[in-house]
């Protein structure tokens, strides 16, 4: 560990520059929410904005989606490797997941960052694109073979931008090729716009500091993280720890694809080593990660049972080894091996088992796992609206509500959403939805007794009900959980499976559709979902009793799960606000079971 720049570097003015950094990302952020013209982005937030050195390490990512962050710096290696000549002005479009990237539907911006002709800095804007160009109307293409059949535009790190002027063929080939267009072009700008905000804050910021100021801040802030991840694994115990997953059967793979992540900490070194290569081969489907998404996703699990409080850059990378292999569903992606739903699905399963692989060491240990999977909620929808002249749509709705894990000491969170988000999507307005595309949702609603019961209890799911307005939908959908639904640890019970089916509203039936797919769906239909709930943590029967009076107050625990599971008992009713703990047959009753 270098102790060069902590010997002179002011502390006060690290703290300063290091929030500086971290204001212009949210700037970048807040950019890209404000200008983005899908719902997908200027609802749902589903991008992210990170700094990345010169020389390739991450910097700074603010409050960027877990599956997003981490693997910036391989974009950028690729911009500097492909792209030697590169200079001022401009800006590169690179969504390619064999370079760095997560998967096609991410499109990405790199601005190389100049100050008195020297490259210090990188700014990265990442969206998810409504529309990607894939053969169908979704980003999310589970059941192709390749990229081929996926049919997503590619640009392996090209040049968009040069002398800060568009480079048309690039722009017209997205037009062409993309549903939306305008749409497109919209985001396009957006999150161009939150890239040169970036480079023009960090001009600003060498102005005032000068630029050998800044690099020997950048040294220091990475010392300083490192540190902090050193002393959060010298905490830990020693060991190897083993996480598994499995996700629920496809037409391609009918078995499902097993998960195995195995974590060896070594606390006397400071390090840890998180192992993927025992896994099978990639999937002749687009469930398979990506480079960056392996690692972002392993690293993230192991995050999530760390002090929160620790930077997430190059400077805490270098304590943690990530071991990949070509061709491994969880590792490197060989071209053509199609990567389309590299950020959900098995992403999730992969946090999923590192978090959950830490309650091997006791009580006060990782996490359960979380709901998983986009279901009927996350659908992507499209048709073509007629009463605007029958324009077509495309949109990725974030409505469904994945019920987050139970910790140690805390519930799991309802604004959860994926394991690979982290509470940090939003959630779309349903009046904007209907508004902006011809649909209508009928209802939106918890699901009680969905959380896996526990001494923490998971979060429950939600239930969602939408269909079309007047003219036919085509929605798609990338549900995982039915078969293999998020376990519970340490005695906490497994969250609810999910669910899809499309209801007939002459007949009130409820057909059961698969765990993923895509179907159109009529002005007499309606999609029906549930999200996967949380699991929980620790034995339900050590419950606070005023916790679980509380859940059934509220009506996300049934009072006779809080009696059958929790062995919690009551007098009075529900109904008339008279309900309360009965302690003394609630002791008898937990002392029974």
């Amino acid at each position: 560990m270098s102790t060069r720049a902590s010997e002179t570097f002011d502390p006060a003015l690290l703290a300063v520059l290091s929030n500086r950094f971290d204001a212009i990302v949210r700037e970048m952020t807040n950019t890209l929410l404000r200008s983005g013209r899908s719902a997908v982005l200027n609802m749902a937030r589903d991008f992210s904005c990170t700094i990345v050195t010169g020389d390739n390490r991450l910097l700074a990512a603010a409050e960027g989606l877990p599956v997003h962050i981490s693997g910036s710096h391989l974009q950028t290696a690729a911009m500097t490797e492909l792209h030697p000549e590169y200079r001022e002005g401009d800006a590169y479009l690179h969504n390619d997941p064999y370079l760095g990237n997560t998967h096609h539907a991410d499109h990405t911006i790199l601005a190389p960052v100049f100050v008195d002709g020297e490259h210090l800095f990188t700014a990265v804007a990442k969206a998810h694109q409504a529309d990607a160009g894939n053969s169908l109307p979704t980003t999310y293409m589970p059941f192709t073979a390749d990229i081929y059949e996926e049919g997503a535009l590619s640009f392996p790190c090209v040049k968009v931008q040069s002398d800060y002027r568009d480079i048309e063929d690039v722009i017209r080939m997205c037009r062409r090729r993309i549903r939306v267009p305008d749409q497109w072009y919209g985001d396009y700008l957006a999150t161009l716009g939150s890239a040169r905000i970036a480079e023009r804050r960090l001009k600003e910021l060498a102005a005032k500091y000068g630029s050998e100021v800044l690099k020997a801040f950048v040294e220091e802030w990475f010392d300083y993280s490192e540190r902090r991840m050193r002393h959060a694994l010298s905490q830990m115990p020693s060991g190897r720890y083993i996480g598994s997953g499995t996700h629920d059967p496809i037409p391609a793979v009918p078995d499902g694809i097993p998960v195995k992540v195995i974590v060896e900490i070594d606390a006397e070194a400071e390090r840890a080593t998180i192992d993927l290569r025992d896994n099978i081969d990639c999937v002749p489907a687009g469930l398979n990660q990506s480079e960056a998404t392996a690692i972002n996703n392993v690293t993230t699990g192991l995050f999530n049972v760390l002090d929160p409080d620790i930077p997430h850059n190059a400077g805490t990378f270098r304590r943690i080894d990530v071991l990949l292999r070509a061709n491994c569903v969880v590792g490197i992606p060989e071209h053509p091996t199609c990567c389309s739903m590299a950020t959900t699905n098995v992403a999730d399963r992969l946090i999923n088992a590192t978090q959950s692989a830490f309650a091997e060491i006791g009580d006060g240990w990782g996490l359960a796992e979380g709901g998983n999977g986009m279901g009927i909620g996350w659908g992507v929808v499209s048709g073509a609206d007629w009463r605007r002249g029958g324009a077509p749509y495309v949109n990725q709705l974030i409505i469904g509500s994945n019920g987050g894990p139970a910790g140690p000491t805390c519930d799991g969170w309802l604004t959860w959403a994926l394991p690979c988000a982290a509470g940090l999507l939003y959630r779309d307005s349903v009046e904007v939805d209907e508004q902006k595309y011809p649909i209508h949702v009928e209802s939106l609603n918890i699901v009680t007794d969905g959380g896996g019961a526990g001494e923490h209890r998971g979060a429950p799911p939600a239930r969602i009900v939408y269909g079309p307005k007047h003219d036919p939908m085509t929605v798609a959908y990338v549900a995982d959980g039915r078969l293999n639904p998020p376990r519970g640890v340490r005695g906490g019970l497994d969250g609810h499976p999910s669910y899809a089916a499309l209801l007939d509203l002459d007949t009130g039936v409820e057909q059961e559709l698969p765990t993923l797919g895509q179907r159109e769906v009529g002005p007499r239909e309606r999609v029906v979902g549930i999200d996967a709930g949380g699991g929980g943590y620790g034995s339900p029967l050590r419950r606070d009793p005023a916790s679980v009076l509380h859940d059934v107050v509220e009506g996300w625990v049934s009072r006779h799960a809080a009696e059958e599971i929790y062995g919690v008992r009551f007098t009075g009713s529900d109904s008339d606000d008279t309900l309360a703990v009965d302690a003394g047959a609630t002791e008898t009753a937990r002392g029974s079971s």
